[in-house]
């Protein structure tokens, strides 16, 4: 008896089933591409306020692999990420003459720090802003430093900046020099636990909170200037990279909003990273 009083219903059902829009492509299958970066822009916070914008904008949603740049580099290498973005100019460039990626776009900067113990026990204060000084000056003392060690951007300016001073530090013995194979935070709380020296993104420095007895004590040499850029990883070489949904983050990251999101990126009103996706020599 139930089932003949509905039997009547299923011919309306099915109309009204049938005059439904069907499901847009962005319903029906959630677009995504996945973002090879360096823990610099994820620990310092920057990805967690851009990406919602970008994502809100385009319904593209982004997941990022945040690892040193060295790793971040092979992870597009591989073909597990669509887009690179990373910070070390000469690796990028590498990266692109290899085939991996097709071009490399200039995004933003900030710059490196060098921080230490307050009570600065090498004296580096006296070197300045001049940094190949104040490494000659740990070195000479044998005052403790912690390297990422990492293969990062910042560990590759590290080793550039050691090498500009004329100093193989682990060459010289006495464990004041040591390699943790870590990220930036870690490397951070590791140097304020034993209050020692290290060189920081300045991003990942203003958004550390742990900071205990740890001060800049070097900044503003020209040579701890920090360009980040980024990079389609070519689907010519791994085809099932999403290029259309990629080059969109990529198009927006250097576009007008793209490079305010950035700029507009503070913590205590302080800018974190500076746009400068229309400089050539980034």
């Amino acid at each position: 008896m139930r089932r003949r009083l509905f039997l009547p219903l299923l011919p309306l059902l099915a109309g009204l089933l049938a005059s439904l829009p069907p499901l847009s492509p962005s319903l029906a299958q959630e677009r995504s591409i996945t973002v090879s970066s360096t823990t610099s822009t994820e620990q310092s916070g920057l990805f967690g306020h851009i990406l919602p914008i970008f994502t809100g904008k385009t319904g593209i949603a982004v997941r990022v692999v945040a690892l040193g740049t060295g790793q971040a580099l092979d992870v597009g290498r591989r073909g597990d990420a669509d887009v690179v973005f990373v910070h070390d100019r000469a690796a990028e460039e590498k990266f692109v003459a290899e085939g991996y990626a097709t071009r490399r776009y200039p995004v933003m900067y900030n710059d490196f720090v060098l921080a230490g113990p307050k009570a600065d026990p090498a004296g580096v204060r006296a070197a300045g802003a001049d940094i190949a000084a104040a490494l000659k000056a740990i070195a000479e003392r044998k005052a403790a430093f912690i390297s990422r060690g990492d293969r990062s951007g910042t560990h590759a300016a590290e080793l550039r900046l050691w090498r500009q001073a004329g100093i193989d530090p682990a060459a010289t013995g006495g464990g004041w020099y040591k390699e943790i194979g870590q990220g930036m935070g870690p490397a951070l709380n590791t140097a304020a636990a034993a209050e020692a020296y290290l060189l920081a993104d300045r991003g990942t420095w203003i958004s550390f909170r742990n900071r205990r007895g740890l001060a800049i004590l070097t900044e503003g040499d020209q040579r701890l200037f920090n360009q980040y850029g980024v990079m389609l990883v070519n689907p010519a070489r791994h085809p099932h990279v999403k290029q259309a949904e990629g080059q969109a983050f990529i198009d927006w990251l250097v576009s007008q909003e793209g490079q305010a999101a950035i700029a507009g990126y503070r913590i205590d009103g302080e800018q974190l990273f500076f746009p400068n996706a229309g400089d050539p020599r980034g």
